[in-house]
């Protein structure tokens, strides 16, 4: 699992003109800015301030990892005909010239490695399929 170093997303800020000197915190998740600044002389020094903007930093980390884990919804596009990221409708042309059709979920556990897995709409109607692989998913990213 991804933990993120002592320096990411916090950036020292001194601009002695303008008597500010403190540290910054920048992240940016699905097109959402979070930001806080942590000044120096309200936290009680340089150390301090450090301290304070790598524990909001880490906390907030925390947060968008357990977002991540839900499945996102999103609106209907021509890539996306679920409306849920990482579930799709497919179709499967058989040697017999027969096409049968599936819910399909898509995950990635690790860098580098993908897991699908397909429900069958003929088995299982397509809503229940259709779950079946948002649920497939959900578990999938979780684990």
């Amino acid at each position: 699992m991804w933990t993120p170093d002592d320096t990411y997303a916090i950036a020292r800020i001194d601009l002695p003109s303008a008597s500010t000197h403190g540290w910054q915190v920048r992240l940016q998740r699905r097109g959402e800015k979070f930001g806080k600044y942590f000044a120096d002389r309200q936290c009680g020094g340089s150390r301090a301030s450090y301290r304070a903007a790598k524990a909001w930093r880490d906390a907030l980390v925390e947060r968008l990892k357990e977002q991540d884990q839900a499945p996102r919804i999103c609106l209907k596009s021509a890539r996306n005909s679920s409306g849920v990221v990482g579930v799709s409708k497919v179709a499967v042309s058989a040697s017999n010239g027969e096409t049968y059709y599936f819910w399909q979920a898509t995950w990635c556990p690790e860098p580098g490695q993908r897991r699908c897995v397909k429900f069958s709409i003929r088995r299982h109607g397509d809503r229940k399929a259709f779950r079946l692989a948002v649920e497939a998913r959900r578990e999938g990213v979780a684990s």
